[in-house]
C-alpha cells in the first residue's frame, strides 16, 4: 500500500508535468511562432502543432527523471533557455508576447 510520501511524490509529478510541461510548450510555441519561415499564420499553425509533441515529451520526462528535483531542474533550465530565444527573437517588444 502506497504511503503518504508516495502520493504526494506521484501529486508533484503530476503538478509539475501539467504546469511545467505547459510553461514549456507554450514558450516554445511562441518562440517557433516566430522564428518558423513562411506565412505567419502556417508559422503559427506548424508551432501549435509542434507543442503538443512538446508538451507530451516535458510529460514524459518529468515522469521518467529519478527524482522530482532533477525534473524541476530540466524544465526549469528549458523555460529559461525557450525564455531568452523569445526575447533574442523580439517576442517580447512593447511587454508582449508575440
Amino acid at each position: 500500500m502506497p504511503t503518504l510520501a508516495d502520493r504526494l511524490a506521484v501529486a508533484g509529478r503530476v503538478l509539475l508535468a501539467a504546469f511545467g510541461g505547459y510553461a514549456v510548450a507554450a514558450l516554445a510555441c511562441a518562440w517557433l511562432a516566430l522564428i518558423l519561415p513562411g506565412p505567419r499564420a502556417e508559422a503559427v499553425s506548424a508551432a501549435t502543432l509542434a507543442s503538443f509533441s512538446i508538451m507530451a515529451a516535458a510529460v514524459i520526462w518529468v515522469f521518467a527523471a529519478r527524482t522530482i528535483a532533477r525534473a524541476t531542474l530540466v524544465l526549469g533550465a528549458a523555460a529559461l533557455l525557450l525564455t531568452v530565444a523569445l526575447l533574442l527573437a523580439g517576442g517580447f517588444r512593447h511587454g508582449v508576447a508575440l
